[in-house]
């Protein structure tokens, strides 16, 4: 069901687009591509704002970045909502994430995660700048959702990645005539290092990786989750 988002409902969130176009203080649109991590549940429907303010569905895959699609920052924040019809007597019943940006990024990935048990909303959005300065292509970003510290070494680098933090790893340089470096994953153990994972990928300076750290369904301990970004798409008139 696509239906516009009403000016009512908007008010009552505080969140008056129309209000703020005739001040003439409108954020351009932004491009999103997003992903949705949640291994305990099957994929679930979300929706966005377009930039004409009606709700469309964001078209998410499974374990891989969702096509390019623009929507509206409302009072500098990027909405998520369950439906696509908002209840005016209950505007967040149906908010499924915020996501703040800053005023002038054009692109971004967002990573979707559950957040804890009977949050509200009840996920949590998590940015990467997926603009050419931000994100450069052979690059590779980092995301923890464990409450330990761990950490990458790929190639020549060696970065420490904090729980909840995206962190930035720069394009490899120490490969083999087949593009190949190793690469191991850490976390930290009554102060001591232990290897958790240990790969040998190839890095080509066309794609771009995001690394997902994360404890799975009855695990005990941390697993690497990759989604390989071969291209950044850009809508028409998008920079």
């Amino acid at each position: 069901m696509i239906t516009r988002i009403s000016f009512l409902v908007a008010a009552t969130l505080g969140l008056s687009v129309m209000a703020r176009a005739q001040n003439g203080d409108v954020a351009p649109p932004v491009q999103i591509r997003a992903v949705m991590f949640d291994p305990t549940h099957a994929m679930v429907d979300l929706f966005i704002p377009d930039p004409s303010g009606t709700a469309v569905k964001l078209n998410l895959q499974n374990a891989n970045l969702s096509p390019p699609q623009l929507t509206q920052p409302v009072n500098g924040k990027i909405l998520f909502y369950t439906t696509g019809a908002v209840n005016p007597e209950k505007p967040m019943a149906n908010l499924a994430a915020t996501l703040k940006v800053p005023q002038n990024l054009k692109r971004a990935i967002v990573i979707l995660v559950p957040g804890p048990p009977d949050s509200q909303p009840a996920f949590r959005a998590v940015l990467i700048d997926d603009t050419t300065k931000g994100f450069p292509k052979g690059e590779s970003r980092v995301l923890s959702l464990v409450p330990v510290e761990t950490a990458i070494q790929a190639g020549e680098h060696k970065r420490q990645v904090l729980p909840g933090k995206v962190t930035a790893v720069p394009s490899v340089k120490q490969r083999n005539e087949f593009n190949i470096a190793q690469t191991n994953f850490y976390y930290k153990q009554d102060g001591t290092w232990v290897v958790f994972t240990e790969r040998q990928l190839q890095f080509l300076d066309a794609f771009r990786r995001i690394f997902i750290i994360s404890v799975p369904p009855g695990g005990n301990q941390p697993f690497v989750t990759t989604i390989v970004d071969t291209a950044a798409p850009t809508l028409p008139g998008k920079s």
